[in-house]
């Protein structure tokens, strides 16, 4: 074999081990931003399901404390936020404003005996504290995928084809005003 020959294929043989290095990077890239959106949207499945409870809960109030209609009003209101959020940070922000709101409900619903033995308004207490706890792993595992692209997208050598090939570093879902989730609403009475 001559010089050529040898110098072709250590040619040849870079250019597979590159292109396989791309191809790898490249699909690692994907997935992890797939991962991203698909905990994006568990995060939403939950806050849905969480907005779909509120207006029971604040129908069996209703019934026992309706004079407090400006609680209601503030609940309605910080449930229609949570709902129209779109991005994490909108959603850190209308988080905020529905624990603070939540806790307004349910400090109104301890001061009626008969609606803390209602079992409807029970097993709505339950219903919201399950999907809280959900809400929080969702949370979770949202910034954990994060953390990961975020990562990957700007450590060397990955960030060398990151950029061109349009990926970009994702924000957390993080409270805006931590000192209004810093305790669950209180649904237990």
């Amino acid at each position: 074999m001559s010089g050529g020959w040898i110098a072709l294929i250590v040619v040849i043989a870079l250019v597979v081990i590159i292109g396989g290095w791309l191809w790898a990077t490249y699909n690692g890239l994907v997935r992890l931003r797939v991962r991203v959106d698909e905990a994006w949207s568990d995060i939403t499945v939950q806050l849905k399901r969480r907005a779909d409870l509120i207006p029971n809960i604040i129908e069996t109030v209703k019934g026992y404390a309706s004079h407090e209609r400006e609680v209601f009003e503030r609940v309605t209101s910080a449930r229609s936020e949570t709902i129209s959020a779109q991005s994490p940070e909108q959603a850190a922000v209308a988080e905020s404003h529905l624990q603070g709101a939540l806790k307004s409900l349910f400090a109104v619903a301890e001061a009626y005996p008969d609606l803390k033995a209602n079992q409807n308004f029970l097993h709505l207490q339950q219903e919201l504290v399950d999907t809280e706890d959900k809400i929080q792993a969702s949370r979770r595992f949202y910034n954990g995928g994060v953390r990961e692209l975020n990562t990957k997208i700007q450590t060397f050598p990955t960030n060398l084809i990151a950029g061109p090939f349009g990926f970009t570093a994702r924000e957390f879902f993080e409270v805006a005003d931590p000192s209004a989730i810093a305790e669950p609403p209180r649904v237990q009475f």
